[in-house]
């Protein structure tokens, strides 16, 4: 007999504590539980592996956009994700950054953070292709997305 997976199942690789709350710059965030070290990988996107065709139909009709492209032909779609990565906001001056690896987003620290504070990266092009106003609040900020 199969094994049940639970309806929320824990994050595949998620080394350090985090949580999701509210944040001050969209809807929830996620935050460091502890401090988290610089330059160290602290987690994965994670969600349903899509085709990148399909990624900017979904991106076209979401209000709420949680997806990363791979690759030129695939793209992880975490919206249905109730925990993890799919909460970082972004940050014009961020303190997290995005390696793609093969077909993992994988996220690393770029510097020290402390615990309570919220993890952010730089978006860099996005979907909404220049049209959603920045909520980063932050003295470099580009002012949209």
């Amino acid at each position: 007999m199969p094994s049940r997976t639970p309806a929320s199942t824990p994050p595949r690789y998620w080394p350090r504590k985090m949580i999701v709350q509210p944040s001050p710059i969209n809807g929830k965030g996620l935050f460091a539980a502890e401090a988290l070290p610089a330059r160290r990988k602290i987690g994965e996107f994670e969600g349903e592996k899509i085709s990148r065709r399909e990624a900017r139909r979904r991106a076209k009709i979401q209000r709420h956009i949680a997806i990363v492209e791979v690759n030129n032909n695939k793209a992880i779609d975490a919206a249905k994700q109730k925990h993890g990565f799919r909460y970082i906001n972004h940050s014009c001056a961020p303190n997290t950054y995005i390696r793609i690896f093969g077909e993992r987003a994988e996220f690393y620290t770029l510097r020290r953070i402390q615990a309570g504070e919220e993890l952010t990266c730089n978006y860099g092009e996005t979907h909404h292709e220049g049209l959603r106003p920045c909520t980063c609040h932050n003295k470099k900020c580009r002012q949209f997305l």
